[in-house]
C-alpha cells in the first residue's frame, strides 16, 4: 500500500478546509468578521492584521490569510465547555485523550481545581483561586518557583509576568524559545550582536535567492509560500534543504492569487536532501566550493566587505581548507557534485536571504548550525544592506515579542540596570536556571511553584516520562489557557489550578505582539465570547496586589495595559515609540535590529567568523533496523495543539505513523503499512504504521509531541536547547 498525496498542496483544499472550520466555528460570516477586525494574526509569527485592519501583512497587502489563520480564529470561537463535563470525565478518562480530542473539547470559562486525591477537576470561584495562588507564592520560596511562557501572549502580559517574578526574587524565567529558536538567538548574538531577523518584510521582495533551510513553511508558515512564489515569477532561485522531500516546498497553490490557484507554482528550484545532522558538512562543503570559485573568477567573495567588517575570516578560511571532499560528503550524505552546484548558484545571486527553522535549532550542535549560515551570509557581504540577510521563521505569534519583553532567565544588563532603577529595588542578579533545568529541578523535588502563562510545558518537553514525573513532584502548578490540553492531566502537580484567559481579540484593553521582522502591531481587543475568562494582564495584577502588600510597585496601576506599556517603553531600549501607541495607533519596527548597513551592534561593531567542528552523527543503535529519527509537525498542528488528525499534504489521515525511504522498507523487510515498534534508552513507541515517504536513506520522521516519548534530554550546550530532530532508534517489528 502506499499513501497517496496531492498534486499540489494549498489551493483548493486549504480554500475548503478553511471553509469548513468556519462552519464548525459558528459560521463563515463570523469568522470573517473576526479575521478582518483590527487584531494580529494568532497563528505564525510571520504578522498579520494590527492596525491596518485584519488580512493586511506589514506592508498593507491585502488580502493576507492562510488557514493557520483560520484554525486559531477557530478554536477561539469554540464554545463553552460545560460544567457537567468535568463531573462526567474523570482525569484518568481525560489523560487518555490525544491532544486533537482535548482542544475540541470548547473554550474554557471556569477556575478549575485538582488536589493530591481528586479524581476529577472541580470548578471553583475566581476568589478562591487567586487567594489559593497567593497564599502558595507567600510559603514559597523564591528559588522553588519557575515562570514559563508560550508565544500566545501579549507584550504586557508578559513584561508584567517577569516583573512579578523579579520582584518575587527568582530569574527562574523562561519562555518557550528555549525549545525552539533558542539556538537562532545564540547564534545570531554571539556572530552579529543581535538575535533576530535581520531584515524587514519588504527585503524579501528584491531577493533573487532564498535559501529555505529545515523548515516547511507549507505547513507551518504558509503565507510566507507566497514570498517564494513570487521569488519564482521574478526569474529568482528557491534553494531548499531538507532531510524530506515535502510536497508543498515543491509546488504549492497560493489560493490569495488566481494564477497560483488555478495552475500552481512551482516553489524550489533546486531541492536537496542531507542527511539529519549534515547541515555543517553541506555549510563548510558550500563555503569549499565558494572559496574554490574565487580562484577562478576573483570577487566571488567579498572581500573589502570581510576586511572592514567582520573578523577571524583567515583562521575559518583555513578550516575549510583543511576539511577533506570526503568528509563533507560522508558527513552531509551529498556528493561534492551536489555541494558544489549550490555553491555555484550561491556565487551568482545578488541579493540572497537565509531563511530556517527548527530542523536546524533542533540539535545538540544547534548554534553551531547557526553560526555556519552566517559564515556563509559574510564570504559573500550578504548582510549589511537593504534586500539580503537572515531570517530565522519564528513560530508562535508573539514568541519573539516574550523574549523582547525580558522573559528570559537573565536580562540584558540595559534593561536590569533600567528596571532597578526606575523601583529602586534589589533585583536577583544570578542567571536564573532554563526550561530543561527548571524541569530537571522539578523532579528532584527542588520546584515547589510554577506559574504558565499559555503554552502546554508537558507536550513541549523531550523525554516525556520525565516531563510526566517532574511536573507531578510541583506543589502547585499554575496554567492560564484558552483551551485544554495534555499539559492539564499528564502534567498536573500535586496541586492543580487552571485558570480560563481570554483571546488576544475579546480583550477589553489593547495589546501588543511582534512580529519575526521586528515590527510592533497593536490589537483591539473586542467583546468576550463567554462570560468567565478574564484577560492574561488582569490576573497577573490581581495576583500580585494579593500577594506584595508592600511594594514598591503599584501594581494596581498595571492593571491598566497602557501603563505597562509606559513602563516598557521607559525600560527596553527600542522600544520608545510604545508607550504612546494606544494614541497614536503607529506601529513600528524596533529601532537598532533591522541591519541595513554593516554596522554591527557588537563591541568593535564587526560580525565574526566561526570555527565549528563536525559533529559526531554515528548512531548508538546498531544494526539494519537502527535510524536517525526527527520529529515534525503535520499540515493540521500548531506546536503541541494538534486541530485535525489529517496531514493532508503527507496522504495520511492519523498520527501513529513512522515516515520511511521506500528502498529502507523493502532493505529491512518491513512492509509498508506494517505495524511496528519504535525505541530507544529514552522510551518506546508501540503500534506505528510504517508510510513509505521520500526522506534520505537511513532517516525517519515521527509526529511531534507524540513521538516526544523517544526524545532524549541531549541539549545543545549553548542555547540549551533539546535535540528533537537527531533521535537514534530502532524499529522492532511487531506480530
Amino acid at each position: 500500500m502506499r499513501n497517496k498525496r496531492p498534486r499540489t498542496a494549498g489551493g483548493w483544499g486549504s480554500i475548503l478546509y478553511s471553509l469548513q472550520k468556519s462552519m464548525k466555528a459558528g459560521g463563515l460570516w463570523p469568522m470573517i468578521q473576526a479575521l478582518l477586525r483590527r487584531n494580529s494574526c494568532k497563528s505564525c509569527a510571520l504578522g498579520m492584521g494590527g492596525q491596518s485592519g485584519g488580512l493586511r501583512d506589514e506592508k498593507g497587502h491585502f488580502p493576507e490569510v492562510c488557514n493557520k489563520s483560520v484554525v486559531a480564529q477557530a478554536s477561539d470561537m469554540q464554545s463553552a465547555i460545560p460544567s457537567e463535563f468535568f463531573q462526567q470525565n474523570s482525569i484518568a478518562a481525560l489523560s487518555t485523550w490525544s491532544s486533537f480530542q482535548l482542544e475540541r473539547a470548547g473554550r474554557l470559562v471556569s477556575p478549575l481545581l485538582c488536589e493530591p486525591e481528586d479524581t476529577h477537576y472541580r470548578e471553583i470561584s475566581w476568589e478562591i483561586a487567586l487567594q489559593r495562588i497567593a497564599d502558595q507564592l507567600q510559603s514559597t520560596k523564591p528559588e522553588d518557583s519557575f515562570f514559563y511562557a508560550s508565544g500566545r501572549s501579549s507584550n504586557e502580559a508578559a513584561f508584567l509576568l517577569q516583573l512579578f517574578a523579579r520582584i518575587f526574587g527568582t530569574n527562574n524565567i523562561n519562555n518557550c524559545s528555549f525549545y525552539c529558536h533558542q539556538a537562532s538567538g545564540v547564534g545570531l548574538t554571539q556572530t552579529l550582536g543581535t538575535g533576530t531577523a535581520t531584515i524587514q518584510l519588504e527585503d524579501l521582495d528584491d531577493a533573487d535567492l532564498i535559501f529555505l533551510i529545515g523548515a516547511n513553511p507549507a505547513s507551518n508558515h504558509p503565507r510566507f509560500m507566497k514570498v517564494l512564489m513570487n521569488t519564482r515569477r521574478r526569474g529568482g532561485q528557491v534553494i531548499v534543504i531538507n532531510p524530506a522531500r515535502e510536497l508543498g516546498l515543491e509546488r504549492f497553490s497560493v489560493p490569495s492569487d488566481f494564477r497560483s490557484l488555478l495552475f500552481g507554482s512551482d516553489i524550489a528550484s533546486t531541492y536537496i536532501q542531507p542527511n539529519i545532522g549534515g547541515d555543517i558538512a553541506l555549510f563548510k562543503g558550500i563555503a569549499k566550493g565558494l572559496i574554490q570559485i574565487e580562484t577562478q573568477k576573483p570577487g566571488t567573495l567579498a572581500h573589502d566587505f570581510i576586511a572592514n567588517h567582520s573578523n577571524d575570516f583567515e583562521s575559518f578560511k583555513r578550516n575549510i581548507e583543511e576539511t577533506s571532499w570526503e568528509t563533507i560528503e560522508n558527513d552531509s550524505g551529498l556528493t561534492k557534485s551536489n555541494i558544489e552546484d549550490i555553491a555555484y548558484k550561491y556565487s551568482q545571486a545578488k541579493n540572497v536571504v537565509f531563511a530556517w527553522a527548527m530542523g536546524l535549532t533542533h540539535h545538540s550542535h544547534g548554534v553551531d548550525n547557526i553560526k555556519e549560515i552566517v559564515n556563509l551570509s559574510l564570504l559573500r557581504g550578504m548582510i549589511g544592506r537593504k534586500n539580503v540577510g537572515l531570517l530565522p521563521l519564528r513560530g508562535h505569534s508573539n514568541v519573539q515579542g516574550i523574549g523582547s519583553m525580558g522573559f528570559t532567565p537573565k536580562l540584558k544588563q540595559s534593561m536590569f540596570d533600567n528596571l532597578k532603577n526606575q523601583f529602586n529595588v534589589s533585583l536577583p542578579q544570578e542567571e536564573g536556571l532554563d526550561t530543561l533545568s527548571c524541569m530537571e529541578f522539578a523532579h528532584q523535588g527542588k520546584i515547589k511553584f510554577a506559574w504558565n502563562l499559555g503554552g502546554n510545558l508537558y507536550g513541549s518537553n523531550p523525554d516525556s516520562q520525565f516531563a510526566k514525573d517532574a511536573l507531578s513532584k510541583i506543589d502547585l502548578n499554575l496554567y492560564m489557557n484558552t483551551t485544554l490540553n495534555q499539559g492539564h492531566f499528564q502534567g498536573r502537580g500535586k496541586t492543580t489550578i487552571v485558570l480560563p484567559v481570554q483571546a488576544r481579540d475579546e480583550e477589553s484593553q489593547n495589546t501588543t505582539q511582534e512580529s519575526m521582522f521586528n515590527y510592533i502591531r497593536m490589537s483591539d481587543g473586542g467583546k468576550e465570547r463567554h462570560a468567565g475568562p478574564r484577560s492574561e494582564g488582569n490576573i497577573i495584577a490581581d495576583i500580585a496586589i494579593r500577594v506584595f502588600k508592600e511594594s514598591p510597585v503599584k501594581w494596581e496601576d498595571f492593571q491598566k495595559n497602557g501603563n505597562i506599556r509606559k513602563l516598557i517603553g521607559e525600560i527596553i531600549p527600542g522600544f520608545e515609540k510604545i508607550i504612546n501607541i494606544g494614541q497614536t495607533k503607529q506601529e513600528f519596527h524596533i529601532a537598532g535590529r533591522i541591519l541595513h548597513s554593516p554596522e554591527f551592534p557588537t563591541a568593535d561593531g564587526r560580525a565574526s567568523f566561526s570555527i565549528c567542528p563536525l559533529p559526531r552523527l554515528g548512531n548508538s543503535t546498531k544494526g539494519p533496523l537502527a535510524f536517525k529519527l526527527m520529529t515534525i509537525r503535520s499540515e493540521g498542528q500548531f506546536n503541541t495543539v494538534v486541530y485535525d488528525k489529517d496531514d493532508r499534504y503527507r496522504g495520511v489521515s492519523s498520527r501513529d505513523i513512522i515516515f520511511m525511504n521506500a528502498e529502507d522498507i523493502d532493505l529491512t523487510g518491513i512492509k509498508e503499512g506494517d505495524r511496528v515498534a519504535v525505541k530507544n534508552e529514552t522510551g518506546i513507541l508501540e503500534k506505528q504504521r510504517v508510510v513509505a515517504y521520500p526522506i534520505k536513506a537511513g532517516n525517519v520522521m515521527m509526529y511531534y509531541p507524540e513521538a516526544n516519548i523517544l526524545v532524549p534530554r541531549n541539549f545543545d550546550i549553548k542555547s540549551r536547547t533539546p535535540s528533537f530532530k537527531s533521535i537514534d532508534v530502532k524499529i522492532i517489528r511487531e506480530k
